[in-house]
């Protein structure tokens, strides 16, 4: 049933604030919810009707992200063909969507809810399974471990130069790089531990 005029433009108002809170937060997590009604065109007042906090509006964006993992990591397990591909496939699917640009700016700055909580057990159990799955096919060498993935999600998700554009195609070409490294049959062992879950746990621990 398609909405009707009003509530369309509710939505229509609500994801315009996602999109700048999305856009002022990763720049700065510290800028206030006036820099977000700004950017968005909105009354602060409209704002704070949305959403009762900053914290709120965290979590929204958090949450949302996300569920867009989750969505991408279901779509790579439904497919059927070569593990490799799938994998890759999947890798750049979550930098195109830019989703770990959150993960390195808000980790800490809020308290996570049940939700969210919720959702973040779901994306663990579902990128272990593409994972597993992805290993067992013998694509990844054996010594790379599932949060290595996470790292270097995060590092190319770090990469951000002013021009948006640029900041796409390097990102992109980073990702290349690296997922050829954990596709390679290495010449020597990785150094030192692999990562825990713990260290990119802790830091939602606020």
């Amino acid at each position: 049933m398609p909405l009707n005029g009003r509530r369309a433009q509710a939505l229509r108002n609500d994801e315009r604030v996602l999109t700048a809170a999305r856009a002022v937060f990763a720049a700065d997590p510290t800028a206030p919810m006036s820099a977000v009604a700004e950017h968005a065109g909105v009354g602060i007042s409209a704002l704070y009707r949305r959403y009762a906090s900053k914290e709120d509006l965290l979590r929204r964006l958090c949450a949302d992200a996300v569920r867009v993992f989750n969505a991408e990591a279901e779509r790579a397990l439904a497919d059927g063909g070569d593990s490799w591909s799938v994998f890759r496939r999947f890798a750049r699917r979550v930098v195109a969507a830019d989703l770990y640009a959150l993960t390195l700016r808000l980790a800490g700055t809020f308290t996570p809810d049940a939700e969210l909580r919720r959702e973040a057990r779901r994306a663990q159990d579902l990128s272990t399974r593409l994972f597993e799955r992805t290993r067992a096919a013998g694509a990844i060498r054996p010594d790379v471990v599932l949060d290595d993935i996470a790292l270097i999600l995060e590092q190319v998700a770090a990469v951000r130069p002013a021009d948006e554009h640029r900041a796409r195609r390097l990102r992109e070409r980073c990702l290349a790089l690296m997922l050829d490294a954990l596709h390679l049959n290495p010449a020597d062992p990785l150094p030192g531990p692999p990562p825990e879950r713990a260290d990119l746990t802790r830091r939602w621990t606020t």
